[in-house]
């Protein structure tokens, strides 16, 4: 069966919020996928107030059974941090008052599990979630397939949708079957993620130094 999964890139300019059904064998389907936005001449609470509306709307309508954040890290630009830390306070805030559980991933933890490479730059990634989920085109703008690619990350990693991990060049000729995985196939990030999540070691520890960013 399916589990369905709401991915959040958050941002107080634009927050990127898309959905994916990811069925037992790893393949995905896209349900639906948004940009909220809010004009940065708003009083910061009233663009709060925008924005959470925007996603309590996306989690009453598709009802998803898991939510996955983008970890806030640190950079240079603070006032960045700081609203990408409030609007994921809001989004934490409703999937608490929903009963859902939700789990925070880093960059390149999703960079790694979308494209086998930690460091792989935001067309690679919209790339390989266009090929995911059978797409045309590469979503956009980049918040939209980052959000996206939260959601197919937070699926294969934690093994909500169970099945094995698929590899790039599954994935990229559609081939996402149960049996379309063999262990020397896969990247060495896949590898880390594998071992991880069959308990055989953190997964914080399990990413190759080289991919850790």
């Amino acid at each position: 069966m399916a589990v369905r999964v709401l991915g959040i890139d958050p941002g107080l300019t634009r927050c990127g919020v898309g959905v994916v059904d990811v069925e037992g064998n790893r393949s995905a389907r896209l349900v639906d996928v948004t940009v909220l936005r809010s004009a940065p001449d708003l009083p910061l609470e009233q663009r709060l107030l925008l924005l959470s509306r925007g996603l309590e709307e996306m989690l009453d309508r598709h009802r998803p059974q898991f939510i996955a954040i983008e970890r806030v890290f640190a950079q240079l630009n603070v006032s960045t941090v700081m609203g990408t830390a409030q609007i994921s306070g809001v989004a934490l805030l409703l999937a608490a008052q929903r009963g859902l559980p939700v789990t925070l991933h880093t960059p390149s933890e999703v960079k790694a599990a979308i494209t086998g490479y930690g460091s792989a730059d935001k067309k690679q990634v919209g790339t390989m979630v266009a090929r995911i989920l059978g797409l045309t085109e590469i979503p956009k703008p980049a918040d939209a397939a980052d959000a996206l690619a939260l959601a197919i990350c937070h699926a294969w990693r934690t093994g909500a949708s169970g099945g094995t991990l698929p590899t790039v060049a599954s994935v990229a000729t559609n081939r996402l079957t149960a049996g379309a995985l063999t262990p020397g196939a896969l990247t060495p990030a896949q590898k880390a993620w594998r071992a991880a999540e069959r308990g055989s070691v953190p997964a914080a520890s399990a990413v190759p130094r080289s991919l850790k960013r």
